[in-house]
């Protein structure tokens, strides 16, 4: 009688030698990221950092946690996977940096149905990008391969940043006074916020191909929704130390109204200029073929500033001139007034 064959991890659906593979893939691409705190080699349990404690006499630790949301079904229409991974540093060390802190650390989770090796790889390729323009380590991380919990050929990822501020020099918007300045950071483009909406108006509603050019821009629908989030870590730098940032905020979901009042304190509240910076075309086109609300786009998207800080009157040149030479393009977008909650709109 023939033996019966059992049933292995493998026809389960899980390929440990796949996930092997996988690890031999990217070790090169992580171990580029290593900053010289890092202590140990990729496979360990838990990952050590040492910190250089000689510079700091107060350090405090500051950590965040994101995704890249529904941005990740644009990768899956254009099976191009080397961006959302920039996308997910980007939102967890932008959130950090607000505080001042300089981010250290990064450690991902990739989850999918089946694992892909190469197209993982792409995804991590992505990530060791982010942390090294964040100028982080990637010293962890998780690939758990989950039979029918995931749509064929799609994953889902979560990153999780760590950085150090020391504790005198917290930016918290404590210091923020009637008067003082908005100065918006350019973004580029809608970077992960906002795409159930994205994806409404261009492919259910209107129909339009992934591969469709956008003359405004020169380039394909695709490629223009897959623009990676910026990283403003090197822009905080040009100033630190130089320029008194009172706050900053990261735009992201909820938009300017959403994120720039978590920094103001009570009995203040900030008047954004309409027209003070360019408008970007795939804000113009969603609002124009979804017959899209002013306020919802505001609400929902970026609008063009990725980034703000809050500064004196007396630094304005300065600091523009100190992110231009960084490559940031900024702008006064507003200011700091008395009497109003939140934030209001006027007229530049």
């Amino acid at each position: 009688m023939a033996k019966k064959s059992g049933i292995t991890y493998k026809k389960a659906g899980v390929n440990i030698d796949e996930g092997d593979r996988f690890v031999d893939i990217i070790s090169p691409l992580v171990r580029k990221t290593f900053r010289s705190e890092v202590m140990t080699d990729i496979g360990s349990f838990g990952a050590l950092f040492s910190l250089n404690l000689r510079k700091y006499k107060n350090p405090v630790l500051v950590s965040g946690t994101d995704g890249v949301g529904t941005k990740l079904k644009i990768a899956f229409m254009t099976e191009r996977h080397d961006t959302v991974g920039i996308d997910l540093v980007a939102m967890c060390v932008n959130d950090i940096l607000t505080c001042g802190a300089e981010p250290l650390f990064f450690l991902d989770y990739f989850a999918t149905g089946k694992l892909h090796p190469e197209k993982a790889a792409e995804v991590i390729k992505g990530i060791t990008t982010g942390c090294i323009e964040a100028g982080c380590s990637l010293i962890g991380g998780e690939t758990a391969e989950m039979p029918g919990f995931y749509e064929r050929g799609e994953y889902d990822l979560s990153g999780f940043a760590v950085g150090v501020v020391e504790k005198g020099d917290i930016i918290n918007g404590g210091g923020i006074k009637d008067g003082d300045l908005l100065i918006g950071i350019s973004s580029n483009g809608l970077h992960s916020n906002g795409y159930s909406l994205v994806r409404k108006v261009f492919f259910d509603l209107k129909k339009m191909s992934i591969k469709r050019i956008i003359p405004e821009t020169g380039r394909s629908l695709g490629e223009e929704l897959l623009r990676p989030t910026r990283i403003y870590v090197k822009a905080y730098e040009a100033l630190k130390k130089k320029i008194c940032v009172k706050g900053m905020a990261h735009i992201t979901g909820g938009g300017i109204p959403g994120n720039l009042p978590r920094i103001i304190p009570g009995g203040l509240g900030a008047v954004v200029n309409e027209g003070a910076w360019p408008e970007q075309p795939i804000f113009r086109m969603l609002k124009d073929l979804g017959n899209v609300p002013e306020d919802d786009m505001r609400r929902t998207f970026n609008m063009g500033i990725g980034y703000i800080l809050v500064i004196g009157k007396a630094e304005e040149k300065r600091a523009i001139g100190l992110l231009k030479n960084k490559g940031f393009d900024s702008y006064v977008i507003g200011s700091i007034k008395k009497g109003i909650q939140g934030v209001a709109y006027a007229k530049d």
